[in-house]
């Protein structure tokens, strides 16, 4: 078992002040694979003064000193890849040629795309040819609290440590207290780069804890948060007193719209999706919208798809999935699944208690209801698991009434091969994010959602922006 109790604050590794022990479950096995200690306020206390006493330093910093930061960061990321997928696939459960192949890559993915969008940006510009004295100045926004969840864990730390070092700013990262070790690990490539003392900071700490000090302490400047919209709505009311800029990726609903002229893939390929990370994925594509014409075809498609899903533990290679990550989830998982049934969805595949052959760890056995209507809880609550709803729509219109009709907006998918339909849809669909067709966004492109999914972007040139404050100033001559 692994005993990681310290922290990572102001360029050391520290025993904590207010410690308490906390064990990290296999989710696999059910068993402790873990001990690390949850901060208190002092802890707290000691990596914000870090972060401010480095900030007047590191936020002049130059654009070079950055990229060169980046650049090594990501060198070291590349250089310890398999002891970060051995390690996401331990703490969360993801399997793990998964780990290796997508959680892994997403972290390079993001610190790559940072490194691209500083490159080319310009902290010093001119308003216009108009005003030739009036000057633009993008500065860091001070000192980021960053916090963030267990079901993508190199994904999001990348999306906010990166942009924060390329912005300026320095930072608190809390990881999910669930899933710490990738996020220890993630320190270590930090201190082997050589930031300057402060500039980054690591407390393990649980969201009452450690995450609501963040949101509430006045030498904070910002929270970047990742998770459920239950808590960003608490951490946005903490931080309202001190006026911190807050930014949210929260949870997301995705609708999935076939019509019944998609390609002959798009029913699997939509369930695969739905599926992947065991559906623990704020955008996967949960309700499956299916034209008329299609839907019977569709819902035989789709059960088919569940029953040849196979899953087993995160340790074995192949492209099955893993467990869920808690028992908490799993719980809220099956409860939902029987509402589904309580309010009289259709099961075609799945359903309630372990898949056969799994009487330990957090496994679900991929479940897809049929005839869902969109008032039902299973249409309207994020799961966050391997369950897919279907649904029926007749025309363009009902398709968007229903899609539209919940309190997320994150990301949305359909799925013609009428152009001009796909365009129109897109328009529509209220969400921050929209793919066609199975084609996913490329590389920088800002990831973030409208409503209750949460507000700014993360990613590329507007993940930047995120960490930046803008200084507008008359009368400079040159």
């Amino acid at each position: 078992m692994l005993e990681k109790r310290r922290f990572y604050i102001d360029g050391a590794w520290v025993e904590p002040l207010e410690g308490r022990d906390f064990d990290v479950i296999d989710p696999s096995s059910e068993e402790v694979c873990a001990v690390i200690s949850l901060g208190g306020q002092a802890d707290t206390d000691a990596a914000v003064a870090a972060a401010r006493r480095a900030f007047d330093g590191w936020s002049r910093s130059s654009k070079a000193e950055r990229l060169e930061a980046l650049e090594a960061l990501l060198a070291a990321y590349n250089s310890r890849a398999g002891e970060m997928a051995e390690a996401m696939s331990l703490e969360m459960g993801a399997p793990i040629d998964l780990s290796r192949r997508s959680q892994v890559g997403a972290g390079s993915w993001h610190i790559e795309e940072t490194i691209d969008a500083l490159r080319d940006f310009e902290f010093d510009r001119m308003l216009g040819a108009h005003a030739p004295n009036d000057r633009i100045l993008y500065e860091p926004v001070g000192v980021a609290g960053l916090i963030t969840p267990w079901n993508w864990p190199m994904n999001q730390v990348a999306l906010k440590v990166a942009p924060a070092i390329a912005a300026g700013c320095t930072m608190v990262l809390k990881p999910s207290e669930i899933a710490p070790l990738s996020s220890l690990l993630f320190a270590e490539m930090v201190d082997e780069i050589g930031l300057p003392p402060g500039v980054f900071n690591l407390v393990n700490g649980d969201g009452p804890g450690v995450g609501s000090q963040m949101s509430a302490h006045p030498d904070i400047d910002m929270i970047s948060f990742t998770g459920s919209s239950r808590a960003g709505r608490l951490i946005s009311k903490s931080a309202a007193d001190t006026i911190k800029r807050v930014s949210l990726e929260l949870g997301g609903k995705g609708a999935n719209l076939i019509f019944a002229d998609a390609d002959e893939k798009a029913v699997v390929r939509g369930v695969r999706h739905c599926f992947q990370n065991s559906g623990q994925s704020c955008n996967a594509p949960t309700r499956m919208m299916v034209e008329a014409p299609r839907y019977d075809e569709a819902v035989a498609q789709a059960a088919a798809e569940a029953d040849r899903t196979q899953v087993d533990v995160a340790s074995k290679p192949g492209r099955h999935i893993g467990p869920v990550v808690s028992q908490a989830q799993y719980d809220k998982i099956q409860d939902l699944i029987q509402k589904g049934i309580d309010e009289g969805a259709r099961l075609v595949a799945g359903g309630l208690g372990r898949p056969e052959g799994h009487n330990r760890g957090y496994f679900v056995r991929p479940t897809v209801f049929a005839d869902v209507t969109p008032e039902m809880t299973i249409a309207q609550e994020e799961i966050f698991g391997p369950v897919l709803s279907i649904m029926k729509f007749s025309d363009e219109e009902e398709a968007l009434r229903i899609a539209n009709g919940t309190v997320y907006g994150l990301t949305n998918y359909v799925q013609t091969r009428d152009r001009e339909r796909a365009r129109r849809l897109t328009r529509r669909l209220r969400s921050g994010m929209v793919e066609i067709n199975g084609q996913s966004r490329g590389k920088g492109a800002p990831f973030g959602g409208y409503k209750q999914s949460g507000n700014g972007r993360e990613g590329g040139l507007w993940g930047l922006h995120e960490f930046l404050e803008v200084k507008s100033v008359g009368g400079w001559e040159e």
